[in-house]
């Protein structure tokens, strides 16, 4: 097997640290508006959570299996964000940095405090041929998947082989039962402007060693091998938005494609390609998304390979079912999520899945309290030793501006 169960478990609570807040894409929905003057305007937002969470723990061999309680953030992290816009003639020039802090405690940091920059990008378009978007942002693939997630805002679920009970970071949400995480990275990316309801986002990535041996002696290669990549990776997507019988659709696919070799001529090349794919429809009070991946040569888990995890052309594919209905100011979403992965995620092949139920009870437009149930599994294909069931309940509350 290979050795990625130990950088996984080890490496996630870390580069997950702030995970994912993409309830906006380019620029911040409630933002606070500080300078508005000669068409240059700047402006900020931020986004603050802590829940209890108390989880049960059931692992294979038992040695593992507790009950523990936490005070942590849920699966979006803490921000704050800075937008900056210029109109200059026909040209809108902008920008933005976001910056992500974890207020969780553990063993391991004591009252440290993580903080990342997970957004640093400009931007330069106008309304007839669209946007161009150069620096640091959340990638393509996979990207509605995650941001039209009806638990975005909640908790998700904490696996104790992924180090997510104990650990510093967030939790999963339904990262790896469902969609893998579109990890920020540099990029230039054009996006198009919206023609009656249908955009195209292309873009160039920074690539991602994929052919980096593990930490694993019975796997050859030494420290005189580099992994290289001749092309970066290249990502997509295509959204589509309509109304049809008084009900609001929004469609999207997307994908990613690139290649890594090897200076050690024994090691193979490893090709990666994604595929992702979604539709979520709005009716009034009541909300259905459905969505789904397919993958070769990725981890299931993210979509970039931090920590050089030994990747190979192996698949993995997972859908995600939801539903949520509104009355009043109260809003109760389910979800079940599940990721087959052959063995590019621990090593071996598994099964994940996660079962949620959450209420989110809005006392203003600012602040949100929320109550979740979750339930994680993952069965093991090739060794029951990566078995697990836990079960968490969370309640928190999560403030906006």
């Amino acid at each position: 097997m290979h050795n990625n169960k130990k950088a996984v478990s080890t490496l996630l609570p870390l580069v997950l640290a702030s995970a994912v807040a993409m309830t906006v894409s380019q620029s911040a929905v409630a933002e606070i508006v500080l300078y508005d003057q000669d068409d240059t305007t700047f402006s900020t937002d931020g986004y603050f959570n802590t829940f209890y969470v108390h989880s049960d723990v059931e692992r294979a061999g038992e040695q593992f299996d507790r009950k523990q309680s936490r005070v942590k953030m849920g699966f979006l992290p803490n921000w704050i964000g800075f937008n900056f816009g210029k109109q200059v003639g026909d040209l809108k020039l902008g920008g933005r940095s976001s910056f992500w802090v974890t207020i969780n405690d553990s063993d391991t940091n004591g009252t440290e405090t993580g903080i990342d920059v997970r957004q640093f990008y400009a931007t330069a378009g106008n309304e007839q041929w669209g946007e161009v978007l150069f620096g640091k942002d959340f990638g393509l693939f996979g990207r509605s998947n995650i941001l039209l997630d009806e638990l975005l805002s909640g908790y998700g679920q904490v696996s104790d082989t992924l180090g997510l009970v104990d650990g510093g970071g967030v939790s999963f949400g339904n990262i790896g039962t469902g969609y893998p995480y579109p990890f920020p990275t540099s990029q230039i990316t054009y996006r198009s402007p919206k023609m009656n309801g249908l955009r195209i986002a292309a873009g160039i990535m920074d690539p991602v060693d994929t052919t980096e041996v593990a930490d694993d002696p019975t796997v050859p290669g030494s420290d005189l091998d580099k992994a290289y990549q001749d092309a970066p990776r290249f990502e997509t997507e295509v959204t589509y938005e309509f109304e049809l019988g008084g009900t609001q659709f929004y469609t999207w696919i997307n994908g990613m494609q690139q290649s890594s070799d090897n200076t050690d001529s024994s090691i193979e090349k490893v090709d990666s390609k994604g595929l992702g794919y979604g539709v979520q429809a709005k009716m009034g009070n009541l909300s259905l998304t459905a969505s789904g991946f397919q993958a070769e040569g990725i981890n299931p888990f993210f979509t970039n390979n931090a920590n050089k995890a030994l990747l190979r052309e192996v698949d993995s594919d997972g859908y995600l079912l939801q539903g949520s209905y509104r009355f009043g100011k109260n809003r109760v979403a389910l979800s079940y999520g599940q990721t087959k992965d052959d063995g590019n995620g621990l090593g071996g092949e598994a099964d994940y899945e996660t079962r949620g139920i959450a209420l989110f009870h809005s006392i203003n437009d600012n602040l949100t309290l929320v109550a979740e149930l979750n339930q994680f599994e993952i069965e093991g294909k090739d060794s029951p030793a990566l078995d697990e069931e836990t079960r968490t309940f969370a309640v928190g509350a999560a403030l906006s501006f």
